[in-house]
C-alpha cells in the first residue's frame, strides 16, 4: 500500500515540477523532485531489506524525505511559486508521513 501510494504521489509531483520549471523555479523544483521521489525509492528498498534493522532504516529515511518534501511544498505554496493548488499535495504528504511514522514505530517495537 505505502509503496504504491508513494509512487503515485511522485507521479503527481512531476506535474508540479514541470509547472515550477516552466516558471524558471529550478532550484525548488529540483529539490522537491529529489526528496519526493526518494520516498518511494526508499520504501521499495525497504521491501528488499536484508534484516529488520535494514527495513526500519530505509523506512526511517523515507519518513525523513517525506518531511523534507513537506517543507518544500510549504515553501513553494507560501512563496506563491506555482499557480497549482497545493493543498492536496500537502494533505497527501501529511498522510504519507503518518503512515511511515507508524510503520517505523511498530517495526521498532517488534525488534
Amino acid at each position: 500500500m505505502i509503496e504504491e501510494r508513494s509512487f503515485q504521489f511522485s507521479l503527481r509531483i512531476i506535474k508540479l515540477v514541470k509547472d515550477l520549471k516552466e516558471n524558471n523555479e529550478y532550484i525548488s523544483a529540483n529539490q522537491l523532485l529529489r526528496s519526493s521521489t526518494s520516498i518511494g525509492a526508499n520504501v521499495a528498498e525497504a521491501g528488499a531489506g536484508q534484516s529488520k534493522k535494514d527495513f526500519i532504516s530505509k523506512m526511517a529515511i523515507a519518513s525523513k524525505e517525506a518531511r523534507e518534501t513537506r517543507y518544500w511544498l510549504r515553501l513553494i505554496k507560501e512563496a506563491n511559486l506555482s499557480q497549482l493548488e497545493l493543498s492536496e499535495y500537502l494533505d497527501e504528504i501529511d498522510q504519507i508521513i503518518k503512515i511511515l511514522t507508524k510503520i517505523v514505530k511498530t517495526s521498532q517495537n517488534t525488534i
